[in-house]
């Protein structure tokens, strides 16, 4: 890469990173949960392999358990994932394509929220576009030691998500598609394969363990537990394709399907190296659009597939295809960019902050609620060794509590349903606390309490009715169990229905 280029991608990282230093979110809630597994390092987790938790952990154990400390692996992994990208684009299409593909993946507004949000987006986006670069140094340079690389960068993208095995099954129809290549699966694929199934191994055996609940969880995501009514696809499809427009920007994602059409429509008269950015995205891109319309699909899925699928439309421009239309879907993207990072103003101008009009409502409510809830504690228990904290509800309440509270206290979720529906379901209950007090918050008023989690404990009463920052017409209740005599167990039934929230995937 020249020097050029090395010194814009440290300025786009440093300008990133003072936005994440002056911005003054707070975490999501996915952001919280992530770093609550931090805290409790595994092979696997209730969704998502562990590669999320131990970046976070590394972070957080070096720097301290702050906001910016949490984000900051989003930042450097979005920089490595933009040497990478330039470098494949530029390795098949030369210094020009190279530039415009860059140009290009900057100009989508997910690229600013993949490098703000440490989600698994960050880690999965920086391997798999890895995974590309030098599965293409392997297959069309002949660099033998590239598929070892290949298949490290595979093996990091499948600890980061599940849905990265379709990587070594992509490379797999090519080579079986491609007959002056196909020796190459007697060997170097094999070679390829072997640091996958190496981290795929804890991960497989980490389900044995729990009841395979990841597999559970993702297959959940599948097919339709009930019929479905025509009106009901039509709303799939139109939310997910709304996602697109708002993640990729409006133009660059229809050049990006057309495109990917265009060159699936001509698959058999494509050179090698187009066959290949087609089978590595664009083809899966096709696919989920069709998948968007027979179940409800979520907006991120298909984010790793745009990869090559920009740079596959750096290649038609270079050839002399939409030309006029690729620059103002550039220029349209860029404003979409900058509204991006300018929302914060944006809203406090005209007023909008907290309004139905605020996309960045739930990232600004979580210290205030933390606040309020550990003013609570201290009024009821000045001493808070041996407490602990349950949350009624979504799991996100139970996460962004931990984080926020100062102490960082151990914090349990209690899902009366017998679901195992968050992580916190696998994880075990209180019972090292028995003989001690814990805080119970929810949204639900005490004659809705589970009447188990109140015999649960020797005394229980309520302490506070706390406001909700983020929901003003439903506050939080705080109630206080003293000496706590057993955890309620719960039959666990089987997760074949979704009990989860939609944005974890």
């Amino acid at each position: 890469m020249d020097e050029h280029t090395l010194a814009l991608l440290l300025v786009i990282m440093l300008l990133r990173g003072g936005f994440l230093l002056v911005n003054g979110f707070d975490l999501i809630g996915d952001e919280s949960y992530y770093w609550d597994w931090s805290r409790q390092p595994d092979w696997c987790y209730y969704s998502k392999p562990p590669m999320i938790a131990w970046l976070i952990g590394a972070f957080t154990w070096l720097l301290g358990d702050y906001t910016f400390t949490v984000r900051l692996p989003a930042l450097l992994l979005g920089t490595v994932f933009l040497w990478f990208f330039h470098a494949t684009a530029k390795s098949f299409y030369g210094a020009r394509g190279g530039a415009l593909a860059l140009l290009l993946v900057l100009a989508t507004p997910i690229n600013v929220l993949a490098n703000f949000l440490m989600t698994i987006d960050a880690p999965l986006y920086c391997f798999w576009i890895m995974s590309v670069y030098y599965l293409r140094r392997a297959l069309f340079d002949q660099q033998a030691r590239a598929w070892l690389w290949a298949g490290l960068a595979s093996a990091a993208a499948l600890l980061s998500k599940q849905s990265a095995l379709i990587l070594p099954l992509m490379l797999l129809i090519f080579l079986a598609l491609d007959s002056r290549r196909r020796d190459l699966l007697k060997k170097e694929f094999l070679f390829y394969l072997a640091p996958i199934v190496i981290a795929a191994v804890p991960i497989l055996w980490w389900n044995q363990q729990h009841e395979w609940v990841m597999f559970g969880h993702s297959k959940s995501h599948f097919g339709n537990p009930e019929t479905v009514s025509l009106a009901k696809h039509l709303q799939w499809a139109r939310d997910f394709l709304l996602y697109q427009l708002l993640l990729v920007s409006p133009v660059l994602f229809v050049l990006v399907v057309l495109s990917s059409a265009q060159a699936a429509f001509n698959f058999k008269r494509l050179p090698a190296e187009q066959r290949f950015l087609l089978l590595m995205g664009p083809a899966l891109l096709l696919g989920v659009l069709l998948l968007s319309v027979l179940q409800k699909a979520q907006g991120n899925w298909p984010m790793p597939f745009y990869f090559t699928g920009l740079i596959l439309l750096a290649g038609n421009w270079l050839a002399g295809a939409w030309k006029k239309t690729l620059k103002y879907g550039i220029a349209l993207g860029y404003a979409m960019v900058l509204l991006t990072y300018v929302l914060p103003i944006v809203l406090q101008v005209f007023k909008l902050q907290n309004t139905a009009f605020d996309p960045t409502k739930r990232f600004n409510s979580w210290q205030e609620l933390a606040i309020n809830v550990h003013f609570e504690r201290l009024i009821s228990l000045p001493n808070l060794d041996n407490t602990f904290v349950v949350a009624l509800g979504h799991r996100y309440l139970a996460s962004e509590l931990a984080f926020y509270l100062p102490d960082h206290p151990k914090v349990y979720r209690y899902e009366p349903s017998g679901l195992v529906a968050s992580q916190y379901e696998v994880w075990p209950g209180p019972q090292a606390f028995i003989g001690g007090n814990g805080f119970v918050i929810g949204e639900t008023p005490e004659e809705n309490l589970p009447a188990e989690l109140k015999a649960a404990f020797e005394s229980f009463r309520f302490l506070a009715q706390i406001p909700n920052p983020g929901k003003p017409s439903s506050p939080y209740y705080l109630y206080l169990g003293e000496n706590l005599k057993f955890w309620p167990e719960i039959v666990r039934q089987t997760l074949d229905k979704e009990g989860y929230a939609p944005s974890e995937n």
